[in-house]
């Protein structure tokens, strides 16, 4: 029984909310105009953080760029001075950093990949909703210029109406006059007559 009422009420409510929304478009529009600026916020800090990672993997690469050259250089060193173990050492290093090397370049590339991907999907969607926006508030302006016609024609409809209203007190007026313009004519035909 409760939960029959509660549903009543909240179908009360939604009735008062949406009777609100449909007399005042321009507010609800103003909300979702709002809520596009959260969400795009939110988007961006989310953009933010994978940009974030690519830039970690970036200078994770021109170190480890740096430091195979470095471990080349000593590996080969060590070789010339004949020093094969600490070269061997160094080049086993060097193999282990060349590997990591590559799995960051080419999770680098699939981060940078991702990023662009995820930015073109924010700019698409943001210039889909701000034209939705921008369409949305010409029908808008279009629906209240047509409201105001609707009520200009139903005013001047209704002036017509009591003008055709009025008519048969107009002709009744007309008809009155015409009828006492005559009898003075009348009278006046007769005065002529008399004093000839």
């Amino acid at each position: 029984m409760f939960k029959r009422i509660g549903n009543l009420i909240r179908g009360f409510i939604g009735l008062f909310v949406s009777d609100m929304e449909k007399r005042n478009p321009e507010a609800l529009l103003e909300v979702e105009k709002e809520n596009l600026r959260k969400q795009i916020s939110k988007y961006n800090q989310g953009l933010a953080s994978h940009a974030g990672l690519c830039e970690h993997l970036m200078s994770q690469v021109k170190r480890e760029e740096q430091e195979v050259k470095e471990l080349t250089a000593k590996a080969s060193a060590h070789l010339k001075a004949g020093n094969r173990k600490l070269a061997g050492e160094y080049a086993l290093r060097l193999q282990k950093t060349k590997e990591e090397h590559a799995a960051n370049i080419l999770q680098l590339e699939d981060a940078e990949k991702t990023y662009n991907e995820l930015k073109n999907a924010r700019d698409i969607s943001i210039k889909e909703a701000k034209d939705r926006i921008e369409s949305l508030k010409q029908s808008i302006n279009e629906t209240k210029i047509a409201q105001a016609t609707a009520e200009l024609n139903e005013m001047a409809a209704g002036m017509i109406n009591e003008i055709g209203g009025s008519g048969d007190t107009l002709n009744r007026l007309e008809e009155m006059v015409q009828e006492e313009r005559d009898k003075a004519k009348g009278r006046a035909r007769v005065a002529q007559h008399r004093y000839h």
